[in-house]
């Protein structure tokens, strides 16, 4: 290859190292390896998986949660690897570090050349080296040599490249250049890479990291009033960069934010006092909101001024550096009011309930204070799908016969209360309140129940959801509402099916009514029949293990196999008369009238019986219906100052402008050696050549063009 070709090739991007001269092997090596393109792309390679993870594994989630999730022994592995927070890990930092330290190098060691090459005409060619390109052309002209050159510069400045004559070897050399900002998309992209990672370590914890090596800062994990929190847990009015939270309830004020640490919070103090007047919050029939909105008072704490302003999402309030964009809303502590209905043994008196959400009440009833009630949520309303295709009920189980039930475990009983559905009919079914009940024993179970009666399956129902776990799905218990749209009859069925005087009274009273007195000689029959009522009644209370259906299908397992399908019907059938007369003798024992046989009670009676089987896996002392509510609201707003905002925004459009700039300006570089004609005096030879860094389609035909035009019709073509 030619001196020239060798030149060309020099300039073009090294993806080697900076090769340090030094005696020590071991250093040049490092220094090579640091500086190296490669490097800084396995770098970038590692950002980009961790990326990926950061994106599909929630950040900064409670610890208890990754705990239901993975499992104790992949929760300590992931935790150990700091997946839980990967953009905040001490690996991820060090990689970001290493990844502006090695780009830096990369651009120091080629931005030079670049801007040196940019400005180069590249004039130190032969006309020998010309000949060796790919894409040249070579002709006579009958011009004079001194009138060629400055006619050809005129043609290729016309299609806008950069010209200049230099004179040589009793020759002229043209040289032209167009697309050397080529170069600049190199030095942008890289550049921006760096200022980017700048401004990302600018707003991550460093800073807080920082604090608290120097100046023993330590996360706060215990409780307590804020204002009473001690200094050491809390970051001045100087701390360069945070990101924190505050829940503000409707007519309270907050000066303070809160920062998740891994192992508790930090307080960060603001310069300034947000009172939330008004929480605004709008919905579209869908259910989905469309408007937050905060109407706040804000009081600078240096000076007293005080102003309004209102936050809605994605226009946040910008005050002394600090952006409060509104994040999100929560309850800020609604008054609650309930009734509570036992839900085990015989009838017991109902009891009134109070609490505040975020708050605990004793359950106490008669004394009896082994249960604690933690109030989690409360909904005002809620939009859900009521589609009456029967793909998408908020139902536990549909009406089905004894024979359907018996093949059927726990799940069919209770299940999920929002399925996926194909067809959609949005409907607000009112307000839900949700809680745990914890024993003495510290064991929880959660609880969402739904304050009005629904309509499903042509049947209006009272929803009481529960669950495990915080990971399951509520699975909902369907009480059905009576005349007077409350549960008080179920609540008396379900009473006297644990009375066993009751029970016995229902039996006597179903016999006499299945067989009339009026009959003679079925005296023993009757008296089988009310025993087979007695003990279907017995069964189902749950006088043994099992209860509802589950019991039943227990018993008739020690039927033969032929005849259960038999003995099941006839035993529904007598289950289905005792317990209409075990409501009846109920409302007796209570001094009501009785109700009349027709279908709506019927219905009514089906419900309720499916009802008492389920409530056998309800497994709560007493179901808690909201009887009103004093709704207060809060807001959650994220506070945050990141003064590497600014920096990254500069990165990303240095990155637009490289990329582009990469992408679509082509760096061509052309030649046009013009010299006296040995075999025709007074004529002219021209060879010309034209390179560039990418052979494309595009390039093939401006060579074409340019050689035309440059040759015209007085060129006589040489091979």
């Amino acid at each position: 290859m030619s001196k020239s070709n060798n030149e060309i090739a020099s300039n073009e991007i090294n993806t080697a190292g900076i090769q340090l001269k030094t005696s020590r092997r071991w250093l040049a090596d490092a220094v090579e390896l640091l500086s190296s393109m490669r490097f800084a792309i396995s770098l970038l390679t590692i950002i980009a998986i961790a990326s990926v993870i950061g994106t599909v594994l929630k950040q900064n989630e409670p610890m208890p949660n990754y705990v239901n999730q993975f499992g104790p022994f992949w929760f300590e592995v992931f935790g150990k690897l700091g997946l839980y927070a990967v953009y905040s890990s001490w690996w991820f930092l060090m990689i970001m570090t290493f990844l502006v330290i090695s780009t830096s190098l990369c651009i120091a060691r080629n931005a030079p050349k670049m801007l040196k090459d940019m400005r180069s005409w590249r004039e130190n060619v032969r006309e020998q080296s010309l000949r060796n390109f790919h894409h040249k052309a070579e002709w006579t002209s009958v011009t004079a040599p001194d009138a060629l050159p400055r006619q050809l510069a005129a043609r290729i400045a016309a299609k806008g490249y950069k010209t200049k004559l230099v004179a040589k070897d009793n020759a002229t050399l043209i040289t032209a250049k167009q697309g050397a900002a080529n170069k600049w998309g190199y030095i942008f992209a890289h550049s921006a890479i760096v200022i980017i990672c700048i401004g990302g370590l600018l707003d991550s914890d460093l800073p807080i990291r920082a604090q608290q090596l120097i100046y023993g800062k330590t996360p706060f994990n215990g409780n307590g009033i804020i204002a009473e929190i001690p200094e050491e847990h809390r970051l001045g009015l100087g701390n360069p960069t945070f990101r924190g939270n505050t829940l503000i309830p409707e007519g309270s004020a907050s000066s303070t934010a809160i920062i998740p640490q891994k192992d508790g919070v930090m307080i960060q103090d603001l310069p300034f006092t947000i009172q939330l007047k008004k929480f605004i919050v709008d919905f579209y029939s869908t259910g989905m909101p469309k408007l937050f909105a905060s109407e706040v008072v804000i009081k600078d704490n240096a000076d007293g001024h005080t102003f309004p302003a209102t936050i809605k999402v994605n226009q946040p309030l910008i005050y002394k550096g600090i952006a409060v964009y509104q994040s999100s809303f929560e309850d800020g502590g609604s008054k609650l009011k309930l009734t509570a209905y036992p839900m085990v043994g015989a009838a017991e008196t109902t009891f009134p309930v109070s609490g505040e959400v975020n708050g605990t009440t004793p359950l106490a009833n008669n004394g009896n204070n082994d249960y604690t009630i933690e109030w989690s949520g409360f909904r005002p309303f809620n939009v859900e799908n009521m589609a009456q295709s029967g793909d998408d009920l908020r139902a536990v189980t549909k009406s089905k016969s004894l024979n359907q039930r018996l093949s059927e475990d726990l799940s069919n009983h209770l299940g999920n209360a929002a399925k996926s559905a194909n067809k959609k009919e949005l409907k607000n079914v009112g307000p839900s309140v949700q809680y745990k009940l914890r024993d003495k024993n510290g064991q929880a179970r959660e609880f969402s129940n739904y304050m009005q009666s629904i309509k499903v399956d042509d049947a209006y129902v009272f929803l009481a959801g529960v669950r495990d776990t915080p990971d399951e799905p509520f699975r909902y218990l369907r009480i059905p509402a009576d005349d007077d749209d409350s549960v008080q009859e179920w609540m008396r069925l379900r009473a006297a099916l644990t009375d066993p005087a009751l029970r016995v009274a229902a039996a006597h009273r179903y016999a006499q009514r299945a067989i009339p007195e009026s009959r003679e000689g079925i005296a023993l029959l009757r008296v089988q029949l009310e025993q087979s009522a007695l003990r279907g009644l017995s069964l189902f209370a749950g006088d043994g293990k099992e209860a509802g259906y589950m019991a039943i299908s227990r018993f008739l397992e020690q039927v033969p196999a032929q005849e259960q399908e038999k003995a099941a019907d006839i035993f529904m059938k007598i289950l289905n008369g005792s317990m209409w007369d075990l409501w009846q003798v109920a409302r007796e024992k209570d001094s009501l009238k009785e109700l009349p046989a027709d279908e709506k009670h019927a219905r009514f009676l089906q419900l309720s019986t499916n009802a008492l089987s389920d409530a056998s896996f309800y497994n709560a002392p007493v179901y808690l219906q909201m009887t009103g509510f004093d709704e207060i609201k809060a807001s959650v707003f994220q506070v945050t100052r990141s003064p590497g905002k600014k920096v990254v925004y500069l990165g990303c459009l240095l990155l637009v402008l490289g990329v582009f700039s990469m992408l679509y300006v082509r760096e061509r570089r052309l030649w046009v050696w013009v010299r006296p004609d040995k075999d025709a005096p007074g004529q002219s030879h021209a060879l010309m050549a034209m390179s560039s860094q990418r052979k494309t389609l595009d390039f093939e035909k401006e060579f074409d063009v340019l050689k035309t035009q440059l040759m015209q019709s007085e060129a006589q073509p040489k091979s």
